[in-house]
């Protein structure tokens, strides 16, 4: 097993039980403890876990999103796939709100060749487009959110609504159909409902790990949204109370 997998599986764990060991992460990941216990360092190093002897307890509330740097190691393929598809459904030309968090990351990444008008909702994707060369970069102001890094509050949230987009690509911490889309971070909420309403195309781009978690801060239904980009692993239950929404739903 890659790092990578190795410590999205122990992240895993620790949502489900709130510490972890060294000896028996080690029996089941087939590695030695000092692997594991490297993985934890970098866990401990992001905020997540503090170290104790013989393992590590979770430093995250249940419910709280994993730091960006965990995140970003996270389904690195599907977010690649989910970000190719995005770029391909969006027109030069086009005005393009783009969300924070490392989906969206992915996505600068693939349309800084684009010849788009872009206000990106983060500092990372920022950085990433600045230098585009045919890229019209706007950004919205506001306040920036410690590690993540991302733009929030109420000057964010006014020049957003003072714009209007071809496309508002808009990540999330969960996705159902039961609570529409979600996010943890109740700052995030009005941002997002006003990128959404600034839109004349919404779309969703979240891997299908986003399905299985409901977070705190509710963000708007299912009918609200256009189009979902997710991978081929989305639950065909909420796939299908997706399309029954009258959501397009593309899964790559």
């Amino acid at each position: 097993m890659e790092s990578s997998d190795r410590i999205r599986a122990i992240m895993s764990a620790l949502r489900a039980t709130d510490s972890v060991s060294v000896a028996e992460l080690a029996l089941q990941h087939a590695v030695s403890e000092m692997t594991i216990r490297r993985d934890l360092d970098e866990l401990a190093q992001q905020g997540v876990v503090r170290r104790v002897r013989g393992g590590a307890v979770s430093l995250l509330l249940r419910g709280e999103e994993p730091p960006f740097g965990v995140r970003e190691h996270e389904a690195v393929e599907a977010k690649r796939r989910i970000a190719a598809e995005v770029a391909s459904l969006i027109a030069d030309g086009e005005a393009v709100l783009l969300d924070s968090g490392t989906t969206a990351l992915e996505i600068a990444r693939v349309i800084r060749d684009r010849r788009l008008t872009v206000l990106p909702l983060s500092l990372q994707a920022a950085g990433e487009l600045a230098t585009a060369p045919r890229v019209r970069l706007v950004l919205p102001g506001g306040e920036v959110r410690p590690g993540e890094l991302n733009f929030t509050g109420p000057l964010t949230e006014s020049a957003i609504r003072s714009l209007r987009f071809d496309t508002a690509v808009i990540g999330c911490c969960g996705l159902s159909a039961e609570h529409g889309l979600t996010t943890h971070d109740l700052a995030e909420v009005a941002v997002k409902q006003a990128a959404i309403a600034s839109a004349r195309r919404v779309v969703a781009a979240a891997d299908s790990g986003k399905f299985t978690r409901t977070a705190f801060g509710a963000v708007c239904p299912l009918d609200r949204l256009d189009l979902v980009v997710t991978d081929s692993a989305v639950p065909p239950s909420e796939h299908d109370a997706l399309v029954a929404a009258g959501v397009a739903v593309r899964a790559v």
